[in-house]
């Protein structure tokens, strides 16, 4: 059996300034797939440096 070892991973607190109707639209986003706003931003900045072309 695999034994399950919880890790805590580091996180830093930033501040963002967003345009108003961008804003609306992650929260919007965030209550219809029922994941907080920051858990969205975080997985679009996640998913936009994956994709990213270099």
């Amino acid at each position: 059996m695999i034994e399950f070892k919880p890790v805590k991973s580091e996180k830093t607190v930033i501040s963002i300034r967003l345009d108003s109707n961008t804003l609306k639209e992650i929260d919007e986003l965030s209550g219809k797939t029922d994941i907080s706003r920051n858990e969205l931003i975080v997985q679009c900045i996640d998913f936009a440096l994956k994709h990213l072309k270099q």
